[in-house]
């Protein structure tokens, strides 16, 4: 039988049984399945199913559509408590993820990649839930930084295997699937057993909610979906297309990305602390554009493939600072706004992957440099929507709108 600790009183277990003990235990587990199969995904589709651009599109389109459908969420959680929905998601994920190579054609990789998808953002909603209902608002920053360490930790030890044993061992796309979300389903089961139901203090609307007043973070939350698309789509795939990556030397780049990851996210986390939302989103915005034009450079003057390769790990360090987003909505929202908006962000995060990728994947085969391009003016937008972000965001100030423009910090 569940036991329920009440969030006030968790600090009375031992460390490893905490709350916070619980997102990091999370944090590991759901990188190792879904960044294996991100790891080997280009390949594997290229290999099995004579994947192009239009294709890899679809794919991401049909992936996107249990985000699209997040808002779900809330009618589940009437009957399931988000800590269980959150560990049934990740096991789907990992049952998903250790069966993708058993269907190698076009509608066996689209059918299992929308079950693995569920389980994906179904966990995600949940655990961004979590997080802020969980962390304090002083600790968030710092704590989320850290858990995004967590995770790069855990995808890193996942690519050197792969890196290491890929040729060495002759293994099969059906081998690693099989580890990798084997991994993360044994993970998420022990977190099943091992954790008392965590009841945090603010009990949380059960139903669809849409506030006025949040309609900053719900724009900004739609942008990032739109530009996220295209790293996460595109990026790789180019690697792949155009400079003939194979599966270690793909790994090999991820690799370099999470070691990277893993010293700056930290730092990440503590510089939303210190220089605040507005700064750190305007700043990573910024970043983007410059990123996103330069990838479209590598198109249309042929760049060589080790600009290509350091402009992939400056975009995914840029993407780091999205952490911004979730600290900027906990500071303005509604203790009991938290889950169901989580929910309702989700899928407005995802109404442009719904039909981003395969329209970009279209776009793809007539001009790769103009995708790039058009993320670059989606990032601009961005930086000027984040401006709009007060420098220190509250209830009842939620933009710079909201009680006339304040006087800057000192």
């Amino acid at each position: 039988m569940a036991r329920y600790v009440p969030l006030a009183d968790a600090h009375r277990l031992p460390l490893w049984r905490r709350p916070i003990a619980l997102l990091f235990l999370m944090a590991l587990a759901m990188p190792i399945a879904f960044n294996t199969w991100s790891a080997l995904l280009n390949n594997f589709v290229i290999e099995a199913a004579n994947f192009d651009g239009s294709d890899i599109g679809l794919l991401h389109t049909v992936r996107e559509i249990p985000g699209f459908l997040a808002v779900g969420v809330i009618a589940i959680i009437i009957f399931m408590r988000e800590q269980v929905l959150g560990l049934v998601s990740l096991i789907l994920l990992g049952v998903a993820t250790a069966v993708t190579a058993w269907f190698p054609s076009m509608g066996g990789i689209l059918a299992i990649t929308m079950l693995s998808s569920i389980g994906f953002h179904y966990y995600e909603t949940v655990n961004q839930s979590l997080q802020l209902q969980w962390l304090s608002k002083q600790e968030a920053p710092r704590v989320l930084g850290w858990l995004l360490a967590a995770g790069s930790g855990a995808t890193l030890i996942a690519y050197l295997a792969i890196m290491a044993l890929w040729d060495t061992l002759g293994l099969s796309y059906n081998t690693v699937y099989m580890v990798g979300g084997g991994i993360t389903v044994v993970l998420a089961v022990f977190a099943m057993l091992a954790y008392p139901q965590f009841e945090a203090p603010n009990p949380q609307i059960k139903k669809m909610v849409l506030r006025k007043r949040y309609w900053l973070y719900y724009a900004l939350q739609f942008m990032s979906g739109a530009r996220r698309q295209i790293f996460v789509v595109f990026a790789g795939f180019m690697m792949v297309e155009k400079f003939g990556y194979d599966v270690h030397e793909i790994t090999l780049l991820y690799l370099i990305n999470l070691v990277v990851n893993m010293m700056v996210a930290p730092l990440l986390g503590r510089a939303v602390g210190y220089f605040g939302e507005r700064r750190t989103l305007g700043f990573e915005y910024i970043g983007l554009v410059l990123v996103f034009l330069c990838y479209g450079g590598v198109y249309y003057f042929s760049w060589g493939v080790a600009v290509a390769a350091t402009l992939y790990v400056l975009d995914h360090i840029f993407f780091g600072l999205a952490l911004a987003l979730k600290t900027y909505f906990q500071k303005i929202a509604d203790p009991g706004d938290i889950a169901p908006t989580a929910a309702v962000a989700f899928t407005i995060n995802h109404i442009a992957a719904v039909f981003l990728p395969v329209s970009f994947g279209l776009l793809w085969l007539w001009s790769p440099a103009a995708v790039f391009f058009l993320a670059a003016s989606m990032a601009a937008v961005s930086f000027v929507l984040a401006m709009m972000i007060p420098r220190h965001p509250e209830k009842g100030f939620e933009t710079i709108f909201a009680r006339g423009i304040p006087t800057p910090a000192e």
